[in-house]
């Protein structure tokens, strides 16, 4: 009875103390299994371009770096446009959880708040796309996109990538000569650029990349602008004009936007946040690798094969742009405090790096002209 008693009382034998230590730390190796077993998180994306857009490829490459880099522990669908709700309703759908995230342009909020167009809408004071990028991650613009999206109330964390060639002042009836050519035109464009090519004389519509072709064959437009020829020649410019214009201050140095919605974002792992971070930046890099290997073969392509005759874009044409820049940015920063902040720190980062690059990189046009130029049949290897 007395050890009965003094087992009843409180001491466990040392067998029984190790099978309770082995049960608790089996519970504690368990626990992964548990948290595994309620399987990956799931988002839902949309991109603002059509699916068969090489934009809606970069969309969906970014999200399986994701996919793959978490090992399947957070997985991205991506939906094109429209499949939700329309491009231009992008920003709204992520901010109010509608979507989990999405995959298109800052200047396509330009309705919401004209300084977003300032990610990639206008000639950057000489800086291209990339230049633009570095201004964002080390020269404040990253503090200032927080600060302008909590200013309109947007619940979103934005991570701005993918820096795209200067591009086309875009597809026309016939080649664009001089400034009063655009006078009365029909003019597709966006952000900024809608105050610039109206101050040019155009009448500007503003319409998402899918439904531009459409509005040009009805007759809805004259000429528009879009992006790049992989894009322009897949969506099908060269079916209803002939005539491109190449080069362009509209938007000199636009890049692409991943979205996320802020709570969505937050409620992540940090693991799964740093991993989101360095797939940004591989597929920003990925992207540039890609277009220059896609948009350079469809650029021949719609010369051999679709009859498409590209110009160079006046430098007349180049200069007005500039001018009414100027003047455009000048009253909207009168207006728009933080626009003005925005420009500010671009113009003091853009000041010191184009110097930099004017003064180091080396001008390819004469090596390309010594290897492919008229005279290049000299010289060959």
């Amino acid at each position: 009875m007395a050890n009965v008693k003094a087992r009843a009382g409180g001491k466990r034998p040392r067998r029984q103390f190790l099978s309770g230590v082995a049960v608790a730390a089996a519970g504690t190796l368990a626990a992964p299994s548990v948290v595994k077993a309620q399987g990956p998180i799931h988002m839902r994306w949309q991109s603002t371009w059509p699916a068969k857009d090489i934009f809606h490829e970069y969309a969906q490459d970014f999200a399986k770096k994701v996919n793959d880099m978490t090992g399947g522990e957070l997985v991205i669908e991506v939906l094109p446009a429209g499949a939700v709700v329309p491009a231009f309703g992008l920003l709204d759908a992520v901010s109010q959880g509608t979507l989990d995230g999405g995959h298109g342009v800052l200047v396509y909020h330009y309705g919401k708040q004209p300084a977003l167009a300032l990610w990639g809408s206008g000639p950057a004071f000489g800086m291209d796309a990339n230049m633009l990028l570095a201004w964002h991650k080390y020269g404040g613009g990253k503090e200032l996109l927080q600060k302008l999206y909590a200013s309109i109330g947007a619940e979103v964390v934005s991570f701005p990538y993918g820096p795209m060639p200067s591009q086309p002042l875009g597809w026309f009836k016939k080649p664009i000569a001089k400034v009063d050519d655009l006078g009365g035109l029909k003019y597709r464009t966006v952000g900024i650029s809608i105050d610039v090519f109206t101050a040019m004389g155009a009448a500007v519509n503003a319409l998402p990349g899918g439904e531009i072709v459409s509005a040009l064959d009805r007759g809805l437009l004259d000429a528009a602008e879009f992006n790049n020829a992989s894009s322009d020649r897949t969506l099908g410019f060269p079916d209803v004009s002939k005539v491109c214009m190449l080069q362009s201050f509209h938007q000199n140095s636009e890049q692409f936007e991943i979205l996320f919605n802020k709570a969505k974002y937050e409620a992540l792992p940090d693991s799964i946040k740093s991993i989101i971070a360095n797939a940004v930046e591989a597929a920003s890099q990925d992207m540039q690798w890609k277009a220059i290997d896609r948009y350079s073969q469809a650029y021949l392509d719609m010369q051999t094969e679709d009859g498409v005759k590209f110009y160079k874009t006046p430098d007349a044409i180049l200069q007005r742009q500039l001018e009414v820049y100027d003047e455009v940015a000048k009253k909207k920063s009168a207006d728009n405090p933080i626009f003005k902040e925005i420009l500010d720190s671009q113009i003091a980062f853009a000041k010191r790096v184009t110097r930099w690059e004017q003064d180091t990189v080396t001008n390819r046009r004469m090596a390309v002209d010594h290897y492919f130029g008229p005279n290049a049949a000299a010289t060959k290897l």
